[in-house]
């Protein structure tokens, strides 16, 4: 068996930056445990798997140790493949996913759209330990679903952060995002989720679901320019729609092949 597979850089317009997600093409899906095997192999913070369907797309991401029920990054690096790759006609692709619903994208040019669920979040009790894993004292914390968002005083606590992985991966949550204004930005933020087997993540479209609300409200604005300041890192451009977020980026093709099994 051979299987297409892709490597782009998400949310940046040159390799070597953003963050990169495989994105296999598949005839129709194969047991899930060597999906997998595949995505340990590639050793990325995820690897996307397509199916095509009359609608478009069934699409679902493995981290190298599990299954994840959304990822903003390797959805933008599967729609780049069918745009620019893989040269699909229309101007929208709608991928159908197990645990998010329909995901659509639309391209504009070179950036494309994703149109994403808004995930709230609310104010929280830390758990034991958090402060200590992160290294920073918090302004506030608050949490969205498993996820944690803790924010900062300020862009410099959060580039300057060093948490303690061992100890983060202790922690009843499942993924930490530290944020806090941008000093050319409306805001920046980092993403953490040693438990799922990605100690940092370069650049996360799924986190901003949960920090566009939160900025919107706090900025009394709809259109959010970010970037994410760890290494690597990214530029998102969102927008909050209510019960929907919008998140934009750019994508750039490193690797292009085929798997053998």
């Amino acid at each position: 068996m051979k299987i297409p597979i892709y490597q782009v850089d998400a949310f940046t317009s040159e390799v070597f930056s953003g963050n990169p997600a495989a994105v296999c093409i598949l005839d129709t899906w194969i047991d899930d445990g060597r999906l997998q095997s595949i995505a340990a192999e590639n050793n990325l913070t995820e690897t996307a798997f397509l199916v095509r369907t009359d609608a478009g797309f069934d699409l679902r991401w493995f981290t190298p140790i599990t299954e994840i029920a959304l990822c903003g990054h390797a959805t933008l690096a599967s729609a780049f493949v069918q745009f620019f790759c893989r040269k699909w006609s229309a101007d929208v692709i709608r991928f159908q996913t197990r645990k998010s619903g329909q995901l659509v994208v639309t391209r504009h040019d070179d950036v494309l759209e994703m149109d994403f669920p808004a995930r709230p979040a609310y104010a929280d009790t830390p758990p034991s330990g958090l402060r200590e894993a992160l290294g920073v004292a918090p302004d506030r914390i608050l949490r969205s679903g498993e996820d944690l968002m803790v924010v900062l005083d300020n862009e410099k606590a959060v580039v300057q952060a060093q948490p303690a992985f061992a100890a983060l991966e202790q922690l009843e949550c499942s993924a930490v995002i530290i944020t806090a204004r941008g000093n050319r930005s409306d805001f920046v933020s980092r993403f953490f989720a040693p438990r799922i087997g990605i100690p940092e993540d370069p650049v996360t479209g799924a986190a901003h679901c949960v920090l566009t609300p939160y900025w919107s409200t706090v900025l009394g604005k709809k259109d959010l320019h970010a970037f994410q300041v760890s290494k690597g890192g990214g530029e998102l451009w969102c927008r909050d729609a209510g019960e929907r977020v919008m998140i934009s980026g750019k994508a750039a093709l490193y690797l292009e092949g085929s798997i053998t099994i």
